[in-house]
């Protein structure tokens, strides 16, 4: 669509403007001028300050929920002593990776995350096709871990059924529909009520406290307690390995998905004030935090756990929802698990909330089929509402799999964990790379916070018309690399070294183990599939990359409207 100079002009001055009309408002200002450097506009709404967003993101991680509601699958392998000493070796080593997200959100605080990460921290020829899988890993990672969630609170709700009727027979369907429900709610809460989510987040997070405080007080006062040689020192290897030691490592991968997802923080960025510091802090208090409460819930349960053959061969389907009734009767247990159900569907509404603006922003750098759409803002709530519906719809159909195969789900459950990790290795590398290789300057060294560059040609006739929620600008040139400095945040010297490689190594160690079927002998209905499904989307990723996608994706894509007023800047109008 071809415009006139004129108002292309008038574009350019608006923008001009926004950025005149912020100028009393230091962070408003900095995010947008480091969003401007980063080749992007500001589309989304800055709604979330630090303690919006660290409830946001302890809701996610919700780890002392998650540690209870995972505690059978490292239960059967490890037992006691591997969840008692497992837990903690898994919170410091997960700190470990997200230490590094933190550092590269305050290098690059934006949407897109570890894709936008690996296109600036790649080698030039690697870049470009290391970003797009990074990209669509990264997608669909967080859908099957709504996909997962939803699930969860689903069975779940039935296992509250299961204690309280007895009679009760639980079928796949009714997980299945209760889980699509799950899911309905959260389609309402980040579409009609979104502008309410930063203080839904504050509620959420009392919640996550005082539930906590209510759990832990009442277990340890009203159940039986089993003694220190039950819980740090008794092993189960109910998986039949050939040694404890091998059990352990399969049990460890089920400590590790109670910390997966504290990226979240990253790909709401672009609606964070001071984002660049408001971020890695979430991203570090949320996982001491919740590492802090997860580690001693556990405790608690095991100290709590009564008779070990019931709670492993629970009729609910949850050894959590056994321990507490076991405790405290069926009153206390109801009210207990309800707590539990409430904070894992709050987490779900913020995996909807975390996948739609990652798929979002992988979309609006032409990274997914039907980008046109997928990338639309909506003007009034400035809310990405085709891709929350597209995150949204996508769980209702892999629920599907559900209702024909629980077992088979359980690979989706296993997906999510494994294309997470994958995710946070790529960059993670990159970035080690360029620290060792001294490419990364100091912060506040010669940075100019308002100068993008760009490469590439303008396309002809491409200079849209004006600026809409409902089409965001065309893009004309894609971003080139731009001077890396470090962020206001990050792990200094030798330090930082260390931790980056350790966070790598540990990566490698995740994927390894979390590929691993759970029992032996394996046989093709406990296989664990999630090595054929990781497989087959990296396979898909090449495919479309060189068919079809090397064609659409040229890297992080530049607004129109940025371009132009960073050349205006620079040539001093």
């Amino acid at each position: 669509m071809n415009v006139s100079t004129e108002a292309t002009d008038d574009r350019v001055a608006t923008l001009e403007g926004t950025f005149d009309e912020i100028h009393g408002s230091t962070y408003l200002e900095r995010d947008s001028r480091g969003l401007a450097r980063l080749g992007k506009s500001q589309v989304l709404k800055r709604r979330f300050g630090f303690l919006s967003i660290f409830g946001f993101s302890c809701c996610i991680l919700a780890t002392w929920e998650t540690a209870l509601a995972l505690l059978g699958e490292a239960f059967s392998n490890g037992g006691p002593a591997g969840l008692a000493w497992g837990f903690p070796i898994v919170w410091m080593c997960s700190l470990s990776v997200y230490l590094c997200l933190a550092e590269m959100a305050s290098i690059a605080p934006i949407s897109g995350g570890q894709y936008f990460w690996v296109a600036i921290l790649a080698p030039r020829k690697y870049k470009r096709f290391c970003g797009y899988l990074t990209g669509l890993l990264t997608s669909i990672a967080w859908i099957a871990v709504l996909a997962v969630g939803s699930i969860f609170t689903g069975t779940m709700v039935q296992g509250l059924i299961i204690l309280n009727y007895p009679d009760y027979e639980p079928k796949a369907l009714h997980g299945a529909l209760l889980a699509w429900a799950v899911i309905a709610v959260s389609i309402f809460v980040n579409t009609v009520i979104a502008g309410l989510l930063p203080v839904l987040e504050g509620v959420i997070l009392l919640i996550h406290i005082l539930g906590f405080i209510a759990i832990m007080t009442s277990l340890l006062y009203l159940s039986p307690h089993s003694s220190v040689e039950d819980v740090f020192f008794r092993s189960v290897n109910g998986g039949n390995w050939p040694t404890q030691g091998l059990s352990y490592c399969i049990g460890f991968v089920g400590n590790v998905a109670t910390f997966v997802g504290a990226d979240a923080a990253v790909h709401m960025s672009e609606e964070i004030e001071n984002a660049a510091m408001n971020v890695p802090r979430a991203i570090f208090t949320t996982v001491l935090l919740n590492g802090t409460m997860g580690w001693a819930m556990v405790l608690a349960a095991l100290f709590c756990l009564g008779d070990i053959e019931s709670v492993i061969n629970s009729p609910t389907g949850f050894p959590f929802i056994q321990i507490f009734y076991n405790g405290t009767g069926r009153a206390g247990a109801t009210i207990m698990t309800a707590i539990i159900i409430v904070m894992i569907w709050c987490a779900v509404i913020g995996f909807a909330a975390t996948a739609s603006r990652m798929t979002w922003s992988f979309a609006r750098d032409h990274g997914l089929p039907f980008h046109h759409f997928i990338r639309k803002v909506d003007a009034r709530t400035r809310i990405p509402m085709v891709a929350v519906a597209v995150v949204n719809i996508i769980p209702c159909l892999l629920n599907l799999i559900y209702i024909g195969s629980p077992t088979a789900y359980n690979d989706v459950i296993s997906m999510s964990v494994a294309g997470l990790y994958a995710s946070y290795l790529i960059p993670c590398s990159f970035l080690l790379w360029r620290r060792v290789t001294g490419q990364i300057k100091p912060y506040g060294i010669d940075e100019n916070p308002g100068a993008a560059t760009f490469t590439g040609q303008d396309r002809q006739s491409s200079v849209p018309g004006p600026l809409t929620m409902e089409d965001d600008g065309d893009f004309e040139t894609v971003l080139e690399e731009p001077e890396l400095h470090w962020g206001p945040w990050r792990v200094p010297g030798l330090l930082g070294t260390i931790n980056n490689s350790f966070a790598c190594v540990f990566c490698v160690w995740v994927l390894f183990w979390g590929f691993w079927p759970p029992i032996t002998p394996v046989t093709k209905e406990n296989m664990n599939y999630s090595v054929l499904v990781l497989g087959t989307i990296i396979i898909f990723a090449i495919a479309r990359y060189f068919l079809g996608g090397k064609i659409g994706y040229r890297g992080p894509l530049v607004d129109y409207e940025v371009k132009g007023f960073a050349t205006r800047r620079r040539a001093g109008v």
